[in-house]
């Protein structure tokens, strides 16, 4: 098998190192506060599927500071000629994969969430089995500001995780919540002081590559078979309508005021 740091060699908009048995992935885009273009979406995809290498037990997940990861670069997926509305629409649509390949990673996936996580940053949060916050960080299903549904994440996660009518709160509102929010409500296991975030995060993901790696597989693999729903179904849903959502003009009004740093009008076409 090809090891973690081969399959990760050469990223440009993720750095990727072996801690011992724990797999450290980091957006690093802090120019853009790590959002999502076509590259970084591959190359999360590439590095979370790189942690089936039997020398990692564990995956923590964080972005370059000052953001965890803020959602998609509009201006790239969401506008101009390479958008994903441009493109035609697949006969079979297909799940996000990068939320899969979180998803289906057998390995224990902790979040490190350093600062804002909204849009699909908040997704990549919820993938995660633990997720632990800095006093900074800000948590947004933003997906609503754009005309736009989430990805699994916000389906198959989070009422699972805050509860049903807490979900749709923030789903319907697109609000952004503070760290101590996001405690209150479960969101998040603890709220760190920001210089000790990393620290706490590779002590607790020691700790777990320290025990029998395939049992601890074995406990996340049943903690799933507990999940409501298949994540596959509910992703491939969550697709096919954000790909008709994106045809509307609501979608593009939302994209439009974001990039313009203006108010939207909705009308509801």
């Amino acid at each position: 098998m090809v090891s973690f740091a081969e399959r990760t060699e050469g990223f440009e908009t993720v750095a990727a190192r072996l801690d011992g048995h724990v797999a450290v992935i980091t957006l690093n885009r802090p120019h853009r506060r790590n959002a999502l273009n076509f590259q970084a979406y591959d190359e999360l995809e590439s590095a979370l599927r790189a942690a089936a290498d039997p020398d990692v037990r564990c995956v923590v997940v964080t972005g370059a500071d000052p953001a965890f990861c803020s959602g998609d670069d509009v201006g790239e997926i969401m506008a101009g000629p390479k958008a994903v509305s441009a493109a035609p629409a697949p006969r079979e649509p297909q799940p996000t994969p990068a939320a899969m390949a979180a998803l289906e990673c057998a390995k224990p996936l902790v979040a490190a969430v350093n600062g804002a996580a909204v849009g699909w940053g908040m997704e990549l949060a919820l993938f995660a089995d633990i997720r632990l916050a800095s006093e900074k960080a800000r948590f947004g299903e933003l997906f609503v500001k754009r005309g736009l549904v989430c990805d699994v994440g916000g389906f198959y996660r989070l009422p699972a995780v805050v509860g049903p009518a807490k979900a749709a709160e923030l789903l319907f509102t697109g609000e952004i919540i503070d760290a101590a929010e996001a405690l209150r409500i479960g969101l998040v296991s603890e709220v760190i002081p920001h210089e000790a975030l990393m620290a706490r995060a590779l002590d607790l993901a020691g700790r777990i590559a320290a025990n029998p790696p395939l049992a601890v597989q074995a406990l996340k693999a049943g903690l799933a078979r507990s999940a409501y729903g298949d994540p596959r179904e509910i992703g491939t849903w969550a697709i096919s309508e954000i790909r008709r959502l994106m045809r509307t003009a609501d979608h593009r009004e939302g994209v439009a005021s974001f990039l313009e740093k203006r108010e939207p009008v909705f009308r509801g076409n």
